[in-house]
């Protein structure tokens, strides 16, 4: 159990209570918006407003999409931790002997999650695109150049969201493990703080280089695809930021997305969950270790465990987090922002 004041919450209410304070969050930043907006001259962005403005959009469509997809990611790590039984087998086993609210066990980890690497590689994209786009002289931005761009922004933003990545991970593997290997996070906090005062500094970074790489091909897939999408359904004569560009773009986006990082998802959570042996060794060395251990076992068909749920949770993710944040620029411009 948890204390909060003199309120006593176990882990999944603390969990939930802390996700509602996400979402005070979204009401006061989006009031400092509007405080800024009657602040700024018509037509004319606050300089600093303009500066941040890709990295607040990129984190606020991020974090609404978790919201949404909670429940997805929550099934897809338990299948690739073992679960069988379907995508469907294992969320109905959660409902029932953990109850509905078992399907949003993390959500806190995943706002945060958001609020760090979302904002930071969709921003850090916008900012390095825009940089290419004036080193090609207005002309469309070759494609290899949109892949190192989504590869760049990726990496940079995974390294910074790692530590919200890590505990995330575990506070939705916990129930999966034997019960005396359990963590028993009893929240974000909690988890934060125990992962310093046991692992160190460092622990916060575990998995840190699958989780990197697998930023790598997931930014390269789904970002690099949408603006190549969205070119090519322009070509076909539909207007530029169209609902069918946007969507269009956004959906082919979120398939290539899943399929370019699967593998590398799957060895970053075997890395991240993994726990030390009766004799102290760790079943892993290193991602490569991982990797070539997880073909010897099972073929590359062992790296695309859990597909089907994984399709299902980071194509809409991606598809929802690109239509959000073309959308919000446009909401904002109705403000003065």
């Amino acid at each position: 159990m948890t204390s909060i004041g003199v309120i006593s919450l176990d882990a999944t209410k603390y969990d939930l209570w802390v996700s509602a304070t996400f979402l005070n969050l979204f009401d006061f930043v989006w009031e400092s918006l509007l405080l800024i907006s009657t602040m700024s001259q018509k037509n004319e962005l606050n300089p600093a407003w303009k500066a941040v403005k890709p990295f607040v959009n990129g984190g606020l469509s991020g974090m609404a999409s978790t919201c949404v997809m909670q429940p997805v990611d929550m099934v897809k790590v338990r299948l690739q931790l073992g679960e069988t039984g379907g995508p469907f087998g294992v969320a109905a086993k959660l409902i029932r002997t953990q109850g509905f609210a078992s399907l949003y066990k993390g959500l806190s980890a995943g706002l945060l999650r958001q609020a760090t690497y979302t904002t930071a590689r969709l921003g850090i994209y916008n900012n390095i695109s825009a940089m290419a786009l004036t080193y090609n002289e207005g002309k469309p931005v070759p494609l290899w150049q949109k892949a190192a761009c989504g590869l760049t922004a990726g990496g940079l933003g995974a390294l910074i969201g790692n530590p919200a990545d890590l505990t995330l991970l575990r506070m939705q593997a916990d129930t999966s493990l034997p019960a005396d290997q359990r963590r028993n996070y009893k929240g974000l906090v909690d988890a934060f703080t125990r992962i310093i005062r046991e692992e160190g500094m460092k622990g916060l970074f575990t998995g840190a280089t699958p989780t990197v790489v697998r930023a790598m091909a997931l930014n390269m897939g789904m970002l690099a695809s949408n603006d190549q999408a969205k070119e090519m359904i322009e070509a076909l004569g539909f207007e530029k930021g169209s609902s069918v560009v946007v969507l269009g773009g956004a959906s082919t986006a979120g398939i290539i997305a899943a399929v370019c990082s699967l593998p590398f998802d799957y060895v970053k959570t075997q890395l991240q969950k993994m726990k030390p042996d009766a004799t102290g060794k760790m079943p892993y060395t290193g991602a490569i270790d991982c990797a070539l251990k997880t073909l010897k076992e099972g073929g590359i068909t062992k790296l695309y465990t859990g597909l089907p749920t994984y399709m299902v949770r980071i194509s809409p993710h991606a598809t929802l987090t690109l239509i959000i944040l073309n959308q919000l620029p446009i909401l904002e411009s109705k403000f003065g922002l």
